[in-house]
């Protein structure tokens, strides 16, 4: 009798991967991961053997079958990211490699791995060509594919790069669909009453509040670009603290000189010499822009100054009629992404909504959710992905 085809999805977490190849028909033979929260969400709406399981030992739970027709790996993205400080020896780098030798193991017919764009940048990318010659080895071919979420009908620009491995086929690759593009009002529509949905209003005239009073869609609190979207900390004094119209004019002048008068050949901007700046500003309004916390000293020398507060988006409110940036693990937090319309974070609802989580899908209405959402693979793009390997790399629906 005919069975589904079978996956392992290795750091699971909640199971991004896994809806989406369940709905295109396929078994879970089981879900691994170290996070028993992320686990505990998993099998209560998705059933199926789970395993708390350290990956990083080189071996796999026991339980698992000798055979699978797919392994999904959705290795930890923090050490690649730009986001975070790309750590070359970031022991979860090395995780990557864990995912192919998982497969090579199985005897998996197919492998997926998933992870940021940064994966196969700079030095870092060594882990990724490593993967790649762990599976080569392994006898398999492979196939590289950036899939953006957008083209898939979801509401955020979520860009990751897929490699497909697989045995004793021809395969062209991933075949993407140009489907009609998702805003964020169709996205939430229909939000209010589903389960995860408890908004939390800003309290009124707290800082955050006021703060976010000041952003429009589309906008978000930046001291380090200068354009019209920008709001920058000292055009909100009653937060931030007063300057006078001449030191606006210096910060806003220092923001164009830091990109421009470069030390290093790498990175954003960079800091200006203590005394460029003293020659150029004069000591008194450099002093007091230190005093006020406006700018602030680099390095224990004192040689240098920057922008304090320089990260280049907290508060960000993305419009209505548009889609989200990349939904991450911070995206509930309201200091970092505001809602469209209201002075609020996002619901883990809307987040999930965002992501293309189902809405029967139940979190644990807990802290954690918005991290679980933001490290998922988007449950569409897996659905995707699935249905693809079954028609090209699998033949059907079942196998034998």
């Amino acid at each position: 009798m005919a069975t589904p085809f079978q996956y392992v999805s290795l750091f699971s977490g909640c199971g991004g991967f896994d809806i989406g190849f369940s709905q295109a028909g396929f078994e879970c033979a089981g879900a691994i991961d170290i996070d028993k929260k992320a686990l505990s969400v998993l099998e209560s709406n998705l059933g199926g053997p789970v395993y708390n399981f350290d990956l990083s030992t080189g071996e796999l739970p026991n339980a698992l079958p000798k055979f699978v027709d797919v392994v999904l790996a959705g290795s930890p993205c923090q050490g690649f990211s730009t986001l975070g400080k790309r750590k070359i020896d970031d022991p979860r780098n090395a995780l990557l490699l864990a995912g192919g030798r998982a497969a090579i193991k199985l005897r998996a017919k197919v492998f997926v791995a998933e992870n940021v764009l940064a994966v196969r940048s700079g030095a870092h990318r060594k882990y990724w060509d490593e993967l790649k010659d762990v599976l080569v080895n392994g006898g398999y071919k492979l196939e590289e594919s950036i899939i953006d979420s957008r083209n898939l009908g979801i509401a955020q620009s979520r860009r990751r790069v897929f490699l497909i491995a697989w045995k004793d086929r021809e395969f062209s690759g991933l075949i993407q669909p140009a489907l009609p593009k998702t805003n964020l009002r169709q996205a939430l529509e229909n939000v209010a009453g589903l389960p995860n949905h408890h908004p939390t209003w800003l309290v009124d005239k707290s800082p955050e509040s006021i703060i976010s009073s000041r952003i429009l869609p589309g906008h978000k609190l930046s001291n380090v670009r200068s354009g019209s979207k920008s709001i920058h900390t000292w055009n909100i004094p009653e937060v931030f603290g007063h300057v006078s119209e001449e030191e606006k004019s210096i910060l806003n002048e220092i923001i164009g000189i830091r990109r421009r008068l470069r030390v290093r050949d790498n990175g954003d901007a960079d800091p200006l010499p203590f005394n460029y700046a003293i020659e150029k500003f004069g000591s008194d309004h450099i002093n007091r822009l230190l005093a006020s916390g406006y700018l602030k000293f680099i390095g224990e020398d004192k040689k240098f100054i920057d922008l304090a507060n320089g990260f280049n988006g907290k508060f960000r409110r993305p419009e209505w009629d548009s889609h989200s940036i990349t939904v991450d693990t911070k995206f509930c937090n309201p200091k970092y992404y505001l809602h469209p319309g209201e002075h609020r974070g996002f619901s883990t609802r809307e987040a999930a909504r965002i992501q293309g989580f189902p809405d029967d899908f139940i979190f644990g209405n807990n802290n954690h959710d918005a991290t679980l959402i933001g490290n998922a693979v988007a449950p569409p793009v897996a659905r995707f992905i699935a249905n693809y390997i079954m028609e090209n790399l699998l033949d059907g629906t079942q196998r034998a």
